[in-house]
């Protein structure tokens, strides 16, 4: 006597439905958790630096705005007037609760609003180093999924090694190359300054381009060599030879077993590299004539702009975190091994 298994009702299946989103739900709401639980100490204790700064600097705004040979009672006034007569603790408190109400201070050289000069450099900087992501993602992910699937082929081979040489290329070296052979020799681009998008988008995009190109080499080397590694190494694992034996296509083992449990390294790459682009363009920034992020943090260094370069460290701090959460809430829903708890 043979039994046969009913079909799943409607309700059967809603429910199933139903524990998926839960599980779904909950994978995020641990991940955010763990975040959240990571960024507290780290804000708190990197804010604390930060403040330390103009105590251990012996920097402060009566040398900017009276000069080196000041005499002691007008700096000391000075000083006064900015609240650097109090308690550092007090300070810190202050300036921490300014912090979260999103006020970073007031600029020593120009009295200027930080939030305002940085929010002005970070839409610039946030502009080219987004663009920069998407042309490494895209052209990373081609040339090591190419790389893994040709893999001990001259292709891979030659992927290899065009990877390896724009490894070790400058940013500042391919944006001067970039500027004499697109803006200067062939007129397709213009060779400096910025438009926001506001503005137009075809200005915009073509203000971008080159800089996010000179950027992007690095992004594309990196995430290039971690896919073709991590996909290769998931060629060889049992249950891709599982796969083959029950007769499933190349196109569905790639897809539905080797990318996604190769996708992880190249991913987590993409943690590092986004806050990476915002801070450290300020050279690619000079050349394109960009007012971005990373030059007004290089300006306000050389300036002694205490404030300032606290404010664009608390920046930099918020954005290591969010995108390293998003980077996270991705893993966790393409992978396999996160899905299962792992």
């Amino acid at each position: 006597m043979t039994t046969t298994e009913a079909p799943a009702t409607p309700d059967v299946r809603r429910q199933v439905a139903t524990a998926r989103t839960r599980h779904a739900l909950s994978r995020v709401l641990v991940t955010l958790a763990r975040s959240i639980a990571i960024f507290a100490p780290v804000f708190l204790v990197a804010t604390f630096v930060t403040f330390a700064l103009r105590s251990l600097s012996g920097l402060s705004p009566a040398r900017i705005q009276l000069g080196e040979e000041a005499t002691p009672e007008p700096g000391a006034r000075v000083e006064a007037l900015w609240g650097l007569d109090r308690p550092f603790l007090v300070q810190y408190g202050d300036g921490l609760g300014g912090i979260l109400h999103g006020q970073l201070g007031t600029s020593w050289t120009n009295g200027a609003d930080i939030s305002t000069l940085i929010g002005l450099g970070l839409g610039v900087s946030l502009s080219v180093a987004t663009f920069a992501l998407l042309i490494g993602v895209v052209a990373g992910f081609t040339l090591g999924t190419v790389a893994a699937l040709r893999r001990s082929t001259w292709v891979d081979r030659a992927i290899t090694g065009f990877v390896t040489v724009i490894s070790v290329m400058p940013a500042f070296v391919v944006g001067i190359v970039l500027v004499a052979v697109f803006a200067v020799g062939l007129h397709v681009f213009p060779s400096a300054g910025y438009v926001p998008a506001a503005q137009g988008f075809g200005p915009w995009l073509a203000h971008i381009t080159l800089p996010a190109v000179a950027l992007s080499f690095d992004v594309v080397a990196d995430v290039a060599r971690q896919l073709r590694s991590s996909l290769v190494a998931a060629y060889r694992e049992n249950y891709v030879t599982g796969a083959v034996v029950r007769g499933l296509s190349p196109r569905r083992i790639f897809f539905g077993h080797v990318l996604r449990n190769g996708l992880g390294p190249a991913l987590a790459t993409l943690g590092l590299k986004f806050p990476t682009l915002v801070g450290a363009s300020v050279v690619t920034e000079w050349i394109f004539g960009l007012q971005g992020f990373g030059r007004f943090a290089n300006d306000s260094a050389q300036a002694g702009d205490v404030p300032a370069v606290q404010g664009v460290l608390v920046v930099s701090i918020v954005l290591v975190v969010a995108f390293n959460l998003i980077v996270n809430l991705v893993l966790a829903r393409v992978t396999p091994a996160s899905q299962r708890g792992v």
